[in-house]
């Protein structure tokens, strides 16, 4: 994994080799989940480059579908890899780099009764309102979707019964947005529109920080999924967005990744 990293990293040394345009500014279109981590290291970019960054965050699914309509987008952070490969493989840019990695968590309103050892019996409890993004348009929905698998091969017929009940409560093109300044799913659990929401760990935390008497309850082993985070420079960008997906791949952007709870597989080891 580390050469491949290697070789990505190459790849865009060569790219961003061209002389600079700073005066060029720089379109970052990246998943919901990257929100507060990638405007970090935006910010940085742009304060020690002079580059004008802006940026657009969203169900990764959607970015896609809005950059092969045409929506302007120099770099593309996706929670999975599907998406940007997608784009590479329709000529739109190149090469794709695994740059971070997240793990599903389940977020649990207060009071109720969840631990991970008693996670399956309660989220297939029919009194249990479970809630997910949208599968197809945000990997966090794919991401549950492989979780119900994994609880199929562990009780024949979970995944059916989970598949049947599970309430796709965001990510979706028609999903209801959180209101201005709030995180999505703090306002979701906080309307009471679930008792219990899969979604990224590194979610659950900003969502628990929110609305602190929130339950962050760590998913066992058995069920576990992990996401894997793509990262891809569409053709004919400017130089400067090259520059942003290495500063992104360099050890400050991976410190900012890693600070926020994501995985970082670029950053040195201690």
């Amino acid at each position: 994994m580390r050469n491949s990293i290697l070789s990505a990293l190459g790849a865009l040394a060569l790219m961003a080799a061209g002389p600079a345009d700073a005066e060029e500014p720089v379109t970052l279109v990246a998943a919901g989940s990257l929100k507060t981590a990638l405007q970090e290291v935006a910010d940085t970019f742009a304060a020690a480059t002079g580059v004008e960054v802006t940026t657009r965050f969203g169900p990764s699914g959607l970015m896609r579908e809005e950059i092969e309509g045409g929506a302007p987008a120099h770099v593309f952070a996706s929670a999975n890899l599907d998406h940007p490969r997608a784009l590479a493989e329709a000529g739109h840019g190149g090469p794709v780099v695994l740059f971070a990695r997240n793990r599903l968590c389940a977020l649990a309103r207060p009071g109720l009764a969840v631990r991970p050892d008693t996670l399956l019996d309660v989220m297939l409890d029919d009194a249990t309102r479970l809630g997910t993004s949208t599968p197809g348009a945000d990997p966090s929905g794919d991401y549950a979707w492989q979780l119900f698998e994994r609880a199929d091969a562990l009780r024949p017929g979970a995944g059916a019964a989970l598949d049947g009940k599970a309430r796709q409560l965001t990510g979706g093109p028609d999903s209801p947005a959180a209101p201005e300044g709030r995180n999505t799913y703090a306002w979701v659990m906080e309307s009471d529109r679930a008792d219990l929401f899969l979604t990224y760990c590194t979610n659950a935390v900003l969502a628990a920080r929110e609305v602190p008497d929130l339950q962050i309850v760590a998913i066992p082993d058995a069920l576990s999924v992990g996401a894997d985070y793509g990262l891809l420079v569409r053709d004919g960008a400017p130089g400067a967005a090259t520059r942003l997906a290495l500063h992104i791949l360099s050890p400050e952007g991976q410190a900012v990744l890693a600070a926020h709870g994501f995985d970082a597989p670029a950053l040195p080891k201690e």
